[in-house]
C-alpha cells in the first residue's frame, strides 16, 4: 500500500528577501544589494530586515532597456 505525499503549491509571494529576489531575477545576491543601495530597486524595511515588493521587482524588470543590436 503506497501513500501519496501531497506537495504544497508554491506561494505567490508579495514580499521577497533579497536572496529570493536575486533568484527570481537570476542575478547574484550582491547585485541585488547594490541595486537597492543605488536606488534602482526599491525596498521596504521591516524592523532590521529588508523586503522587496513583487510590484517593485516587476517595475525594475519593466524599466530595463534592451541593448541596441
Amino acid at each position: 500500500m503506497s501513500t501519496a505525499t501531497a506537495t504544497a503549491a508554491p506561494v505567490d509571494r508579495l514580499l521577497y528577501k533579497p536572496e529570493e529576489a536575486a533568484e527570481a531575477l537570476a542575478i547574484g545576491r550582491s547585485t541585488v544589494y547594490e541595486l537597492m543601495a543605488e536606488g534602482a530597486l526599491k525596498y521596504i524595511k521591516l524592523g532590521r530586515t529588508r523586503r522587496i515588493r513583487r510590484a517593485d521587482l516587476e517595475a525594475y524588470v519593466n524599466n530595463l532597456a534592451p541593448l541596441p543590436n
